[in-house]
């Protein structure tokens, strides 16, 4: 187990608020892209996250106006026309791999999406649990505008299950921007908010969701993300062995006694 607080990365913005993460991507100049190092770090940085003891939640915030532009044409697509095939496997098994660590990172992640949210940020709004948007935001997963496949990431699996089959598959086909409102009504935002808003009502439901029982929120996201792949019986006979699971924790027991006492629980994550 680590405590991750104090974290210093070298390719990202990291604060630290009550227990919640707040990352925001860096160089607002050129919409916040991502590169192979900061690729890299933020995929080390959410795999460590599973044995924090001291982060709960996790906020992606827009940087100045915008989520982010997605990989950086010079510094990431230039060099990837000029790689071999077992480079190129190497960098997309590193971007997915970042998508895996956080859904396996074990804490709810709310991104805070703003202005520009196109290619790779968009999968990083897409793999976050929730969303939070602003009338300006833009989400595009534009792989085939540069001559990719709309597969990236896992957007083909996970995309469909957020806002269903046909429009995930026009999304995906087109690479058009969805516009807010759009993304609202199907199902990709939770709410909208406006900009000078959307990240301290990010930070407050990241707050809300880290002040709950945080064991009971690491089983949710964990059956969340595994049921996928389940039939029904074996998705019904995964949630009995974790409710049992969380049935032994000291924060039901609190729970049970605040109830009796007619007291609000406060949980200590045990």
């Amino acid at each position: 187990m680590t405590e991750m607080a104090g974290l210093e990365p070298q390719h990202f913005e990291w604060t630290w608020d009550a227990r919640v993460a707040v990352i925001r991507l860096s160089r607002p100049e050129r919409k916040n892209p991502l590169t192979f190092e900061s690729y890299a770090e933020l995929r080390d940085t959410f795999r460590a996250m599973a044995y924090a003891t001291d982060v709960d939640a996790v906020v992606f915030a827009p940087n100045t106006g915008n989520f982010s532009s997605g990989g950086d044409v010079h510094d990431i697509i230039g060099p990837l026309t000029e790689m071999d095939m077992k480079d190129l496997l190497a960098f997309t098994r590193m971007t997915g791999d970042l998508v895996k660590a956080m859904l396996h990172c074990g804490k709810p992640v709310v991104a805070a999406v703003d202005g520009i949210c196109a290619g790779a940020g968009a999968i990083v709004a897409m793999a976050s649990d929730l969303r939070l948007g602003t009338p300006e935001a833009k989400t595009a997963f534009l792989f085939t505008k540069v001559g990719l496949a709309g597969c990236d990431m896992g957007a083909c699996a996970m995309l469909p299950r957020i806002i269903g089959q046909g429009r995930a598959a026009e999304l995906l086909y087109t690479g058009r921007a969805m516009s807010a409102e759009e993304g609202l009504n199907w199902g990709f935002f939770n709410a909208l908010h406006p900009g000078d808003r959307v990240e301290a009502e990010a930070l407050a439901l990241a707050k809300k969701i880290a002040a709950g029982p945080t064991f009971a929120q690491m089983m949710t996201k964990t059956q969340l993300n595994q049921e996928w792949s389940m039939g029904l019986d074996q998705a019904i006979e995964a949630e009995a062995q974790a409710q049992a699971i969380c049935m032994q924790t000291e924060d039901f027991r609190r729970a049970y006694r605040a109830f009796v006492a007619k007291e609000k629980p406060v949980f200590e994550g045990d």
